[in-house]
């Protein structure tokens, strides 16, 4: 798998040239009712075009129906159509269901996000006090079920997700969990990118389970479940590179995260976004030992 996604990226390197939608894009999705984030990726190479495509939630997915058609970049998103033009480094465009407008699309070419490491990081500080919720919010007061106890960060039943007040961009995160047998949960990083949490009865594949960056970047190795103990999640997360150490085995490293994954706050890839904990799946789910360094000026 890793190999497949090398050629696909060295291919939309070679044909950027020569295709102004070919590379990655940040959407943005603007319909009546909400405003959301997508990404795409294109790839116009030797086999054709090839589009992939993250959507406002689940995994990414290859389109197996696109075209460029009259310098319009037409993509088939169930239950309409997507169709782009592009202008240097932006996207607009619309998406249509019949001959019916239902929402406006802008897009940026994503960053390349390719920073060094930082010579050296500051002194861990905690982001959960232990106590209450300063410096979280839920992202939907009427719903939330998040509450401090016994030093735990604990989601009583399924509702609101958590938000950090704070935002970051390169970072060192240190942070414990529980996980119920049948709990689905994640970390976003910087709002964005989803660590799963997870062990639902029906185990998912390499790329969707525990300590995965969710349908980005798989496991290796894939370290047995440990449903309702408490394990230890070290992250490094340096421009788009992650690097994951689960209870002391490195079970990413360095790593490239593509774009966005599903359940993304926005797809500002550029800017520094919060830490982000899902809460909207299933109740049970415990955190602790929330702790972050960031790289020193």
């Amino acid at each position: 798998m890793k190999l497949r996604f090398l050629v696909f990226l060295l291919a939309a390197v070679a044909s950027a040239a020569s295709n102004p939608f070919a590379g990655r894009w940040d959407i943005t999705v603007k319909a009546a009712n909400a405003t959301y984030p997508g990404w795409i990726e294109v790839v116009d190479g030797a086999a054709g075009l090839q589009v992939r495509y993250q959507p406002r939630g689940g995994s990414v997915r290859p389109l197996k129906d696109s075209r460029i058609e009259d310098s319009h970049l037409i993509l088939s998103i169930a239950p309409g159509t997507w169709n782009f033009t592009a202008a240097g480094d932006s996207l607009s465009g619309v998406v249509k269901n019949g001959t019916r407008e239902t929402a406006q699309l802008t897009g940026v070419r994503a960053p390349a996000l390719d920073r060094k490491a930082p010579k050296s990081w500051t002194k861990p500080e905690s982001l959960f006090n232990g106590k209450d919720l300063t410096g979280w919010e839920p992202t939907d007061p009427k719903s939330n079920h998040w509450v401090a106890k016994d030093g735990e960060l604990l989601n009583e039943t399924k509702g609101a997700n958590l938000k950090s007040t704070r935002k970051f961009d390169d970072f060192k995160l240190h942070i414990e969990l529980n996980c119920p047998r049948d709990g689905n949960s994640g970390v976003y990083l910087r709002g964005r990118y989803e660590m799963q949490v997870e062990y639902e009865i029906n185990r998912e594949d390499d790329y969707h389970c525990m300590g995965a960056i969710y349908g980005m970047v798989p496991v290796s190795p894939r370290m047995p479940e440990k449903t309702g103990t408490w394990e230890a999640f070290d992250i490094t997360l340096i421009g788009r590179r992650v690097t994951i150490v689960r209870d002391g085995v490195k079970i990413i490293d360095n790593q490239e995260i593509a774009g966005i994954t599903g359940g993304a706050l926005d797809s500002n890839e550029g800017e520094p976004g919060p830490f982000y904990i899902q809460g909207d799946h299933t109740g049970g789910m415990k955190y602790r030992n929330i702790k972050i360094s960031v790289p020193k000026k």
